[in-house]
């Protein structure tokens, strides 16, 4: 472990598409999705601090969870959490939080993760973060990790690879991002082999990133470089330079152009946890492909679904084919899983008729 490794999670979104378990006022990250005891975020922390120092991790979120992140993660100090003011997407937060970090080790390595994601194998996940602080450190390099795609998935981005970095084949120079394509090119992406999934995590050394966004992001970086966070944040100064900061993501705005961006290739069982499909891909199944994640249930003539519901909630479910059933003690959402991307608008349309999720 190096004390100049920094990992920031990012924990502001709301994950409205695993609604209605996952609302705004307790996002999914807060959550036991998987039903391990342990909130989504909770396992993110564990998962890194063989990595990073505690002291050396910290967490972007919305104001309005800065206490449950504090209550989930007593190891932190409240100087740890640092909270926006309003959303405006991954690049205001990475600059955030590079203010934050340049304040207190300018030599800093950084990884930059998601709080919700799933890691099936996480001595693989420790072995190839490791490797990419390495590269970081020893290279001009602002760093993604591709995940290589076991199907035509349309719900996620790709990267497309270029050569392998000389006596190194797990690194790679980028070609291109593409957003989440249709069908049709999600299958030529997926055959033809150049294509990984972007996973979302980011690694850099501090200098490169501020270096990058100098170049794509200036006017971003400057509204941060009069923050003082030292010895603490001062919350106006932060409202109003978000008030003036525009929403634009990290990927279009700087990865999308730079000339230096590279991935690493790793393969050790990722889920961003998008949607209640991509739970049930890595759920454990019964003998007709049905995946229970809690409650005390009784499926007849019922596949290929997904079903959660309270512990103590008994429910009988029969006649359905590949649906989602989630039941959260207040609302209750029972939906083909091929319809799951409607999911969103379900929650607008709620709001409107009834004025709350």
């Amino acid at each position: 472990m190096k004390t100049n490794t920094f990992c920031v999670i990012m924990a502001g979104g709301i994950g409205s598409r695993f609604w209605p378990l996952s609302k705004t006022e307790s996002p999914k990250q807060f959550l036991d999705i998987l039903g391990t005891g342990k909130s989504l975020l909770q396992q993110t922390f564990e998962r890194f601090s063989p990595i990073c120092p505690t002291e050396n991790i910290i967490v972007v979120t919305s104001g309005d969870y800065n206490d449950m992140v504090l209550e989930q993660l007593p190891e932190l100090k409240p100087e740890q959490v640092l909270t926006e003011p309003f959303r405006r997407n991954t690049a205001p937060c990475i600059a955030f939080a590079n203010k934050w970090i340049q304040d207190r080790n300018p030599d800093a390595n950084i990884v930059v993760t998601p709080a919700d994601h799933l890691i099936i194998n996480e001595s693989e996940f420790h072995k190839a973060i490791n490797q990419g602080l390495d590269f970081v450190e020893e290279n001009d390099a602002l760093l993604t990790l591709g995940i290589k795609p076991h199907r035509p998935e349309t719900g996620y981005g790709y990267i497309q690879t270029g050569k392998d970095i000389e006596n190194n084949g797990a690194f790679k120079k980028v070609k291109t991002f593409t957003e989440k394509p249709n069908a049709e090119l999600a299958r030529v992406f997926f055959e033809s082999g150049e294509f990984f999934w972007n996973s979302g995590i980011f690694l850099w050394s501090l200098n490169t990133i501020n270096q990058a966004f100098d170049s794509h992001l200036k006017e971003v970086k400057q509204l941060f470089d009069p923050l003082q966070t030292t010895p603490n944040l001062e919350g106006s100064k932060v409202t109003e330079v978000y008030a003036e900061c525009k929403n634009i993501s990290i990927d279009y705005g700087i990865m999308e152009k730079a000339d230096n961006v590279f991935v690493e290739t790793v393969n050790f069982g990722w889920s961003d946890l998008g949607t209640w499909s991509s739970l049930y891909e890595y759920s454990a199944q019964d003998k007709e492909g049905n995946a229970v994640i809690n409650g005390k249930t009784l499926l007849y003539e019922t596949d290929g679904s997904i079903i959660n519901v309270p512990k103590d909630k008994v429910a009988v479910i029969q006649g359905l084919s590949n649906y989602i059933v989630v039941d959260s003690g207040d609302a209750l959402l029972i939906c083909p899983k091929d319809n799951e991307q409607q999911i969103r608008q379900f929650t607008n349309d709620i709001k409107t008729e009834f004025g709350h999720e």
